[in-house]
């Protein structure tokens, strides 16, 4: 029997998805949610319910969750509609369906804008993988903050309930990595009626209903996984669990660490207490998390009538779509508890799995469409090998605090059979219609390892060539600081992996990622993880800068620099040189990399790995192919003028010389020019 907590005014949890009957749609029958007044005229309806506001497109597939909340409170009777990537100049598409008589449901979408819209190095992305054509600049910076503005803009009264990935890990004072500072919670700068964090299938259908029966938002508050701002004048509950205020995560830094401990320590549903901090004379309130949901509840989700495409309005493809239209998600959550990831933060550690019968019954679906080509593109869900997995002593779950079920070491209260899924996997590739059934997800390897029939099953069937796997670094510090497994759990991956693919004759090999700049990576680090890809002769072609996402841990330690649970100081590679020479390390093997590989060797003191021995990692003399780069680099700058250096006037002097134009300290003069002949006497 797993006891509960008991917090005052916090409503017993109850199962809204328990009734919620999927209605048997032909699958050339089937039709979107509505995106136009002429699709809403169409369907008789002379007012819509509610309104989703998505910095995505609209693609009516279960992978993405605006297609399954609208789906959900279809299913319940209600009339939704969506406005995606809405105009943000104005509130014109706000208005577009009329006044929503419950709420506008707000996200940002998929990922968080800044993301979206940014590298690790701060600079605009080229594309966006969730609009049409894959086009930027569809969505705002900070989309939530804009979408809630426009909506009570809109509709003065109308509730806005805001959602989604953005929107949850901002429900907090956090750290804001564009901007370089702590943010106040995102409560307090969008100004949503409530904050509704982690995945939102049951709590949003639960809103409509409350609201539909005559309550309030302030009502709403008593409900699990929802956070709300408190006015000036009200008395937060008193069982709250109280952060460091807002002003002293923000002035300092130890107490940002200490407010990271507290929250993610309270991130198990079984046991966590209602949070609050303070942000000046204001309260920010964060109930616990929602209860996982049952496994019934999961199949009706996913028997919902979804198109499975875009909506038909656009024109261009999306790449996002194109990239997981073939794909079946088979659970959701991990109990891996990485401090770089955000899916523990969002989708929680317990794992909710769908039943073997609701997975199949999707591929048998997939098979009736004519698009289909017969390959599953994936198999799995934010970890591929976790499907029903779960504590074996549901008492000690209870009262579990623990930040990950594998690290330091695989819990042995861990359920870690991996048969459910090897038989899942059988079964998808065996439906008639399917030729293949691939595995594109994420591979916990330590779990995989320990059953050698998964091993098999995987790569004899499951593996289109490549593996894609995530070590993610070598550093023993910092596998630690990331609760990854050690390094050699890789290498005997790897081996295991080999052996199997040559003992059925298929020549398969892994494609392993690996991060740069995680807090605790060093240029040591980074220069015994080069040598590790040389000497197994892995070439990534693509890099994983770090990039700190709101709420991660380990957000937190490139922050403070000091991991917030031992408190202990962290290394960090805060600055864009120090991270191009470790982006640089992972590809040594890029001619074009050469001066930055040089001069990272040299700062580490390995000027040893410089020559032509064995280990070494560039030549002695730079190759043409880094002369080149390194002159086109310079040309371009000679002719942005950035070579030309502005010289500050000197004190005022009333005395006026006569032929001596006075210089403003706001534009460039002449400066150091490297052709005259007075510079190259000084070289």
């Amino acid at each position: 029997m797993i006891k509960l907590p008991v917090l005052n005014n916090l409503e017993t949890e109850s199962d809204p998805l328990a009734s919620l009957v999927p209605p048997e749609i032909p699958w050339d029958q089937r039709r979107p949610l509505p995106m136009s007044p002429e699709e809403v005229a169409a369907r008789g309806w002379d007012q819509v319910d509610v309104v989703f506001i998505t910095g995505d497109a609209y693609i009516d597939h279960p992978s993405f969750a605006t297609a399954i909340l609208g789906r959900v409170l279809e299913a319940a009777g209600f009339r939704v509609a969506v406005v995606a990537q809405p105009n943000w100049q104005n509130a014109d598409d706000w208005r577009r369906f009329g006044r929503p008589r419950l709420f506008f449901a707000v996200s940002a979408g998929n990922m968080d804008s800044m993301i979206n819209h940014y590298t690790a190095n701060r600079k605009v992305r080229n594309d966006d993988a969730y609009s049409p054509g894959g086009r930027i600049g569809l969505r705002p910076d900070r989309a939530t903050l804009a979408y809630c503005q426009r909506a009570r803009q809109a509709y003065k009264g109308v509730p806005i309930i805001a959602g989604g990935v953005e929107a949850s890990l901002r429900r907090l004072a956090h750290y804001d990595y564009w901007s370089d500072k702590v943010r106040r919670s995102i409560l307090l700068d969008a100004k949503p009626d409530l904050v509704v964090f982690g995945m939102g299938e049951d709590i949003i259908l639960e809103i409509a209903r409350r609201l539909d029966a005559g309550d309030t938002v302030n009502d709403l508050r008593s409900l699990r996984g929802v956070a709300y701002a408190m006015g000036a004048s009200e008395t937060p509950p008193a069982d709250s669990l109280t952060l460091p205020s807002f002003e002293q995560v923000r002035d300092d830094k130890r107490a940002f660490a200490e407010a990271t401990r507290l929250t993610h320590h309270e991130t198990n549903p079984y046991n966590a207490r209602r949070l609050l901090q303070w942000h000046d004379r204001q309260a920010v309130v964060v109930n616990p998390p929602r209860f996982p949901i049952s496994e019934a509840a999961m199949d009706r989700l996913y028997a919902l009538p979804y198109t499975r495409r875009p909506h038909p309005s656009y024109r261009e493809p999306i790449p996002a779509f194109d990239m997981i239209k073939d794909s079946v998600t088979i659970m959701r959550g991990c109990f891996g508890g990485c401090t770089f990831c955000s899916i523990t933060a969002h989708q929680g550690r317990i794992i909710q799995s769908r039943s073997r019968d609701s997975v199949l019954q999707e591929v048998r679906d997939m098979t009736r469409d004519e698009e289909f080509k017969g390959i599953i593109s994936d198999i799995g869900g934010p970890t591929a090998n976790m499907y029903q997995m779960k504590c074996t002593k549901p008492e000690v779950e209870a009262v579990c605090r623990r930040q990950s079920c594998v690290h330091p070491k695989i819990c042995k209260l861990l359920g870690t059979d991996h048969g459910p899924l090897i038989q899942l996997m059988k079964d998808a590739r065996q439906t008639p219609g399917v030729k293949k059934v691939l595995v594109a997800s994420g591979i916990r390897m330590d779990l995989a390892r320990r059953s050698p029939e998964y091993m098999r099953e995987l790569t004899q069937h499951h593996v289109g060539g490549l593996l894609k796997v995530a070590p993610e670094h070598t550093d023993s510090n910092v596998l630690n600081l990331m609760r990854k497994p050690s390094g050699d759990d890789f290498e005997k991956f790897s081996r295991q992996f080999e052996d199997e693919s040559q003992r059925i004759g298929k020549k398969q090999h892994i494609v392993p990622y690996f991060i740069a700049s995680h807090p605790g990576s060093d240029l040591n680090a980074m220069i015994d993880l080069a040598l590790f890809l040389k000497r197994n002769g892995y070439r990534p072609d693509q890099v994983q800068d770090f990039i700190p996402a709101p709420m991660d841990v380990a957000t937190a330690m490139f922050y403070t620099e000091i991991d917030p649970f031992t408190k202990k100081p962290v290394y960090i590679a805060r600055h864009l040189r120090d991270r191009k020479l470790q982006r640089a390390l992972m590809q040594y093997f890029k001619p074009e990399n050469y001066f930055e590989v040089r001069r990272a060797l040299q700062q580490a003191g390995r000027s040893d790995l410089i020559g032509g021995g064995c280990d070494c990692l560039i030549p002695s003399k730079p190759p043409p192919a880094a002369i080149e780069k390194r002159r086109r680099k310079a040309n371009a700058q000679l002719s942005a003028g950035k070579y030309v250096h502005t010289i500050p006037a000197g004190k005022k002097s009333n005395k006026k010389k006569k032929g001596k134009r006075k210089q403003s300290r706001h534009q460039p003069g002449p400066g150091y020019r490297p052709d005259t002949q007075k510079a190259r006497d000084q070289r």
